[in-house]
């Protein structure tokens, strides 16, 4: 496992964690979440806790959800060593913080209530999803200009993974593949290697393009889909040269750009940086219009 260990703070508690890159997960130490969660005075009294909540679970029937949380080396808060520590996934870890009765505990449960509502409602009524969508990226600080591209790419995708369908590619690791070959032939790099650039972890890679990084993406799929509808491909291998054929068109229209422009297409700025040169610009605008004389305003 590729993994690199963070301290991640909760109320002022230490919560160790670990990332696992090619999982793209984030595993939490469980005995820290118990600690913070139920007021533990120390590592002991949150590791016993910890023992006879794994027995109530058993009790309930989660013998699945303790299966299959794993152990990884952290190190220790008292003298730095690195011991076997029962990790969870986000996943597990608030199927965990369910069965904990604590007050701690109960902003996160009734969180879980309100997402469960409203992905049912979501289910009757998928338009939700979109205006909720929508309504979530206006809160991160995007315009309505990205957020139409942004809408305009999910549904150039769907195309693309529906066609992939009819072609008989497997979800998972072929999709995977596919798009990494997309990737490279139009950005010259793949998946990984694109947030890496950005510095993302689980984050959306589409979430933190640029409009023109978007539109390429964009346009790279949507060819593959087209090049497939009239290809054909029976074969993974098939499939394969045509997601490399589609994503070189983009990639030709990339480099074209950048032969006009001073301008790399690519950008390292992530979706944080891009909103904060949005801000900054707006705040620039408003600070101009403040000191215009008055008869100009």
């Amino acid at each position: 496992m590729a993994q690199n260990d963070k301290i991640q703070l909760f109320e002022n508690k230490r919560i160790r964690t670990a990332w696992d890159e090619e999982k793209e997960e984030w595993y939490f130490s469980i005995v820290d979440v118990v600690a913070v969660l139920t007021d533990q005075p120390d590592q002991r009294g949150a590791s016993n806790y910890w023992a006879k909540l794994k027995q109530r679970l058993k009790e309930e029937g989660a013998d699945q959800l303790l299966t299959n949380c794993q152990q990884l080396k952290m190190k220790s808060p008292k003298d730095g060593k690195r011991y076997n520590t029962d990790v969870a996934d986000t996943e597990q870890l608030l199927r965990i913080i369910q069965s904990i009765p604590s007050p701690k505990a109960e902003p996160f449960k009734l969180w879980l209530a309100q997402v469960g509502r409203e992905r049912i409602e979501e289910t009757i009524d998928p338009e939700l999803t979109i205006e909720r969508a929508l309504e979530t990226y206006l809160k991160k600080g995007y315009t309505r200009e990205w957020i139409n591209q942004r809408l305009q790419a999910i549904q150039v995708r769907k195309e693309l993974t529906d066609e992939w369908d009819a072609r008989g590619v497997q979800k998972g690791v072929e999709y995977a593949i596919l798009t990494d070959e997309i990737s490279r032939a139009w950005s010259g790099m793949s998946t990984r290697q694109y947030k890496n650039l950005k510095g993302l972890k689980k984050e959306n890679l589409r979430d933190n393009m640029t409009t023109l990084e978007l539109v390429l993406n964009m346009l790279a799929e949507a060819t593959t889909t087209q090049f497939s509808k009239d290809r054909k491909p029976s074969t993974f291998q098939e499939n394969l040269e045509v997601a490399k054929a589609g994503g070189q068109v983009a990639g030709r229209t990339r480099k074209d750009i950048e032969s006009q422009s001073n301008t790399p297409v690519i950008s390292p700025k992530n979706a944080v940086q891009l909103n904060q040169v949005v801000t900054d610009l707006l705040e620039g605008v408003t600070a101009d219009t403040n000191e215009m004389p008055e008869g100009r305003k």
